[in-house]
């Protein structure tokens, strides 16, 4: 009868342990410091030191925020979660440095928690990291304060299967030889929003594929290589751009083809060394009020006009 109980509590405190470790690894809030440690549970107080690390010790529908400044490593997020990458410090932003990789994956599969927010984050390809976030699965991404500059690929490549909501506030995105922000995706609808950012030296700054419905509001498109912005392939590829500037890109400022349709308002097209706004192949460009084109090689022209409502 003792070796019976013995047994039943040895059983027991083993699977309390269990219980115990599983509920570690699913803290809704992590933590990573620059002198964490993976081993750690990740807590305020014992930071791991990647996001890896803490990725796997937090919760669906979780956070992850950063204590100080460092380099934490690129992660691929298979659950709804926030990483924030501003903490101790004012001003303070996390980085990943993505060489030869993905800075962030998001294949987001969880059944009850959509959303991911990406917040106060530095991604530097360092000129050999392939694309700077990297979107596969899920429903909702936000970009807050991210930086992603030096990829091989796209800053941002949005090109799920099923269609997703992308909104990018306050980004800047520099130097990705595959472009700013690529969208498209064979089933459903992309919707894109661009508020306060900076897409330039890179390829085209922002390409709508297929299926993509892109909105750019008080942002500026510059300096890339491969152009500001296109939009192509049929006319389910749309673009909206408003009290924004599409300035200094090479071969293009703005480019409507394939029956594609871009709309326009409150805005300039300046000094691009190609044609500031091109529409062809049944691509429409349609402008509202205070257009500003000048100074491009040449300017080109819109295809109609937008009638107030």
């Amino acid at each position: 009868m003792k070796r019976i109980l013995l047994f039943v509590s040895i059983a027991f405190a083993l699977c309390f342990c269990a219980m115990t470790s599983q509920a570690q690894a699913q803290a809704t809030r992590t933590w990573v410091s620059g002198v964490g440690d993976d081993a750690n549970p990740c807590s305020r107080t014992a930071p791991c030191k990647t996001f890896p690390g803490a990725i796997s010790k937090t919760a669906d529908c979780g956070e992850i925020d950063a204590l100080d400044p460092g380099g934490f490593g690129s992660v691929t997020v298979t659950k709804g979660i926030k990483i924030d990458g501003g903490g101790g410090e004012a001003g303070q932003v996390a980085s990943i440095l993505s060489s030869g990789t993905v800075g962030i994956t998001v294949n987001n599969s969880s059944p009850t928690c959509n959303y991911d927010v990406f917040r106060n984050l530095d991604i530097n390809g360092t000129h050999t990291g392939t694309i700077g976030i990297n979107v596969l699965q899920g429903k909702n991404v936000s970009l807050e304060n991210v930086d992603i500059e030096n990829t091989t690929q796209q800053c941002v490549n949005f090109q799920p299967t099923l269609s997703m909501n992308l909104l990018m506030y306050s980004t800047n995105f520099e130097n990705c030889a595959g472009g700013g922000v690529v969208s498209g995706t064979t089933s459903g609808v992309n919707h894109i929003n661009i508020e306060k950012s900076t897409i330039s030296r890179s390829g085209v700054g922002v390409t709508a594929h297929a299926n993509s419905s892109v909105n750019i509001h008080n942002s500026m498109v510059s300096n890339n290589v491969g152009g500001g912005v296109l939009a192509d392939t049929n006319a389910t590829a749309q673009v909206n751009i408003d009290l924004s500037t599409v300035s200094n890109n090479q071969v293009f400022g703005v480019h409507a083809t394939s029956s594609a349709i871009i709309r326009m308002s409150n805005s300039s097209v300046v000094f691009n060394n190609g044609t500031g706004l091109l529409a062809d192949a049944s691509g429409q460009i349609l402008t509202w009020s205070n257009v500003f084109v000048d100074g491009n090689t040449p300017n080109g022209g819109h295809t109609g006009t937008i009638v107030p409502q």
